[in-house]
């Protein structure tokens, strides 16, 4: 069961199916039950039209014996007196429940009045003139309706009956029972019910086939990205892309983020194999000009270049600390919250700077920023670097805030960088000028952490022309009033 309805196309057939399954079941029985209520009152209006009828009757009959009663077998009457005795009912009726009385024919009921004395209540009189007429009243009140059964001329059904009052003269106080059949009532109801009992499963199955089919269309990209995902997984060839349907729908958008996926974990391995393939090559250089020295040293003492071995260690040992703060960097180390006033922050680096080969001038205005002073210190001392390589004769580090950032640019007055390369210099082991020796250049790594340390604060580092025709690096980092706001 659970591998049955494990699809997506399984649970939405199941849940439109059901949805419509309730839908119906409430539509149909709202349907069942207007139609009862509606028929029900077309009875009931019958019934009392019925009773009506019989009541003004009464107000001008003389006997009983006068009474025109329906004789239609649908439409049984029954006539009760103030006492609950029947007086009057239809010729056919054998038997009658829901009314006023059960009984089906009169016991009793004089049929016309003595000749002499008193005429006692409930008896039809007769006089001298047999054209005088009686009068009586029908009640205006609506009638009391009830439900009941009866048997007509050997007929059982099911009725509604009205039960109107009359107050006539000649009989006093009577309550006339009409009844109208509910047989159309019930025969449409079992056959709207019959109906929909024959057509609503039907309608499920049609409903369930169309989500069905219409699922499996819209399904079909997702069972080709499906397999083209596991053909990538299994052959770990990361070029290849998932195919994207010719739609606008969420499938289509799954299928081109899949690739943008694909695309960027592609560049994200590319770009890994080639930092350990740069990073073997830029330690393989000093290791191996390090182990000459030593084995040059260990044949000839006298032959060893001590200053050129502590030079190669201290380049090893530079070029470690980079590679180890990049990968932190790429595992997502956090940089911290302490706060640093950046102009006192410049100055204490500036101090400490005693082998610099240009002069450095300083323009620091206060500004706060946070993050990890460490990491800061690498990227000042990194842009520090790349300009003291490039610069003429001047080399000026500004700081100042402007509305919510803090910024600090190092500029330098030398060739500048060319506008199609100032991206591709914060690229990890790229060095522009490529004939330079590596002892001059560095190994390409500087510039990429300086980069990255400022993402990871928050902030941008870009590079543009300086007024004084060299490259002039801007590091933007935000405040923190601007972060707690």
């Amino acid at each position: 069961m659970r591998k049955l309805f494990g699809s997506v196309r399984s649970r939405a057939t199941l849940g439109a199916s059901l949805v419509v399954a309730l839908a119906l079941v409430a539509a149909g029985a709202a349907v069942l039950l207007a139609l009862r209520a509606n028929l029900t009152d077309q009875a009931d209006s019958r019934a009392a039209a019925t009773a009506r009828e019989v009541a003004l009757q009464l107000t001008t009959i003389r006997s009983y014996a006068d009474l025109e009663l329906p004789d239609d077998e649908d439409t049984p009457v029954q006539v009760v007196d103030e006492k609950g005795r029947l007086v009057a009912a239809s010729d056919d009726l054998e038997k009658i429940s829901g009314t006023g009385t059960d009984e089906v024919g009169p016991g009793s009921a004089p049929s016309a009045k003595p000749t002499g004395g008193d005429e006692e209540p409930g008896e039809p009189g007769e006089s001298g003139d047999d054209e005088a007429s009686e009068s009586g009243e029908v009640s205006d009140d609506d009638p009391e309706y009830s439900s009941g059964t009866a048997t007509v001329d050997g007929e059982s059904a099911d009725f509604r009956f009205a039960a109107v009052e009359v107050s006539t003269e000649a009989h006093g106080d009577l309550t006339v029972y009409a009844g109208a059949s509910l047989s159309a009532e019930q025969s449409a109801v079992s056959t709207a019910l019959t109906s929909m009992l024959i057509g609503f499963p039907l309608l499920l199955a049609v409903v369930g086939g169309v989500t069905w089919l219409v699922t499996r269309r819209a399904l079909r990209p997702v069972a080709a990205i499906t397999e083209e995902m596991a053909a990538i997984t299994a052959s770990e060839d990361l070029a290849r892309r998932v195919p994207e349907p010719d739609t606008h729908d969420e499938i289509a958008r799954l299928a081109r983020t899949t690739n943008e996926t694909l695309t960027a974990l592609q560049n994200s391995v590319e770009r890994q194999r080639r930092f350990v393939a740069d990073a073997s090559h830029e330690l393989r250089s000093p290791i191996a000009s390090l182990r000459t020295q030593l084995e040059v040293g260990a044949a000839h003492p006298e032959l060893l270049d001590v200053d050129g071995a502590v030079e190669d260690t201290v380049r090893l040992q530079e070029l470690a600390a980079d590679l180890l703060l990049l990968a932190r960097l790429d595992a997502g180390e956090k940089p911290g919250g302490k706060r640093v006033d950046l102009a006192a922050f410049v100055r204490e680096e500036l101090s400490q700077r005693t082998r610099d080969r240009v002069q450095v001038d300083a323009d620091l205005k206060s500004v706060e920023v946070a993050g990890s002073r460490g990491q800061l210190a690498r990227v000042l001392g990194n842009l520090l670097n790349n300009a003291q390589r490039h610069a003429r004769s001047r080399v000026t580090v500004t700081t100042r805030g402007e509305g919510a950032w803090a910024v600090l640019e190092v500029s330098d007055d030398g060739s500048g960088v060319p506008e199609s390369e100032r991206e591709r210099i914060f690229e990890r082991f790229v060095r522009l000028d490529d004939a330079r020796s590596r002892d001059e250049g560095g190994a390409g790594l500087g510039l990429a952490i300086a980069r990255d340390v400022a993402v990871r604060h928050g902030g941008t580092l870009m590079v543009r022309e300086a007024p004084s025709g060299g490259a002039l690096f801007e590091l933007r980092l935000p405040s923190p009033q601007s972060s707690a706001d």
